[in-house]
């Protein structure tokens, strides 16, 4: 199985080109789109000449379309309308999933096209970061890397504020907030699948030589990503809700630790080796930037339960709880900072959600019930280490995805192969 990695000429500087991406509410890293292939080259004598001008007009069009929607993720301002009424990405998506039945042919049980062509795709910020390897089923992992980062760019586009009414105040829309939460499942989902059904079919040599973007850690850190992301919009409606109790609250925060714990700990493994700077460095930024957030949020809400016991013991380590939200939120607004500085800089919306509402009563609840238990026993109680969060199961799954069926026009060309 050949494969051929080209990397920028700067070994030692950024993978990408630097700049502004604007207001960032969804990091998005590693946008990859298709470089253009001659399928004829590789298949013409080996399928009919209608299946193969039919795989090369599907990924044609993905080459073209991507070349002119994703740079709009760089900066996504708002939804791009198209003429038919959906946005740019929507499109892009359904070209890629029209593409996806068509190209499984290639891997289908009983051929031997799976090494013939090779696929090249490139790092949309640096045109000379390309990677092409004769292998089928790295074009289905980069097809379904695609499909999840559009996701994410979309639920980026919802996410970011909007003008309210008044004209001053922005926020972003509760309906984009409720459709968001579906994207972050499909493109959780979309890398599971990745995860779980496309990476065990390329060899382990091939595999140690697919770009960071497509290794099982980095897809594995953004399908967490995107899942926390979406703990956090549920966090934030449950705390509009009146009907939410601060049970429901703890548990959505203390799910939200351990998604972003998990895709920490899969993205600081790169950290050292190839994230030094750049976008990697960048990725590896907010994800600590949210799960500082998410931790304040659970010692918040465990603080907050804690108090509600009849004990000084109880009392106490509710103030270290509330203590270490409070360190926690400041630490994460460093972190923030740090990221947007990172280049690409960016800037982060009006605060909004879970965080507008837990970065006003954090430090206020904090020195109310510290100010409260120094009034109430007649010393001083300050607990160090602050108590254990509760372990909960997570209940929120990636989308079931399934790689679609292998097209009705393969079983019509099987009879064109020819057989080494």
């Amino acid at each position: 199985m050949g494969c051929l990695v080209s990397t920028p000429e700067d070994e030692g500087g950024n993978r990408r080109k630097s700049g502004n991406i604007g207001e960032v509410a969804v990091f998005v890293p590693g946008l990859r789109i298709p470089k253009s292939i001659d399928f004829s080259q590789s298949l013409g004598d080996s399928l009919s000449k209608s299946l193969v001008e039919r795989l090369s007009a599907l990924r044609t069009r993905i080459v073209v379309m991507a070349a002119q929607e994703v740079p709009k993720a760089t900066k996504p301002k708002r939804k791009t309308a198209t003429q038919h009424g959906g946005s740019s990405f929507s499109d892009l998506l359904q070209a890629l999933e029209d593409y996806l039945p068509v190209l499984l042919g290639l891997v289908k049980d009983g051929n031997n096209l799976k090494d013939r062509v090779h696929f090249a795709w490139i790092n949309q910020e640096d045109d000379a970061e390309v990677t092409v390897m004769a292998s089928a089923w790295y074009e289905v992992l980069s097809v379904l890397h695609l499909m999840a980062m559009l996701c994410l760019s979309e639920a980026n586009a919802l996410l970011l504020p909007k003008m309210a009414s008044d004209g001053y105040q922005q926020k972003a829309s509760e309906e984009g907030k409720r459709a968001s939460v579906d994207i972050f499942l499909k493109a959780a989902g979309y890398l599971d699948c990745a995860i779980r059904h496309v990476l065990p079919q390329i060899p382990p040599e091939t595999r140690s030589e697919l770009p960071i973007d497509l290794t099982e850690r980095v897809l594995r850190a953004l399908c967490m990503q995107a899942l926390g992301q979406c703990v956090d919009i549920q966090l934030g409606m449950a705390i509009d809700s009146p009907k939410a109790t601060l049970a429901v609250k703890r548990r959505l925060a203390c799910e939200m630790v351990k998604y972003w714990k998990q895709a920490q700990d899969d993205i600081t493994h790169f950290s050292s080796l190839s994230f030094s700077n750049g976008w990697g460095q960048k990725h590896w930024l907010f994800v600590k930037w949210k799960y500082l957030e998410a931790k304040a949020a659970a010692y918040y809400y465990h603080g907050l339960i804690l108090d509600e016991g009849n004990t000084e013991k109880s009392h106490g380590m509710a103030v270290a709880a509330l203590q270490a939200a409070e360190e926690f939120l400041k630490e994460g607004k460093k972190t923030c900072e740090n990221f947007n500085a990172t280049i690409p800089t960016s800037r982060s919306p009006y605060l909004s959600g879970s965080m507008k509402y837990l970065s006003e009563k954090i430090p206020k609840d904090t020195a109310s019930k510290v100010r409260i238990n120094r009034d109430l026993y007649s010393h001083e109680r300050i607990i160090e280490t602050a108590p254990t969060l509760p372990d909960f199961a997570l209940a929120l799954k990636p989308d079931d995805y399934q790689l679609p069926p292998v097209d009705p026009s393969w079983n019509k060309d099987d009879g064109n192969q020819k057989k080494d």
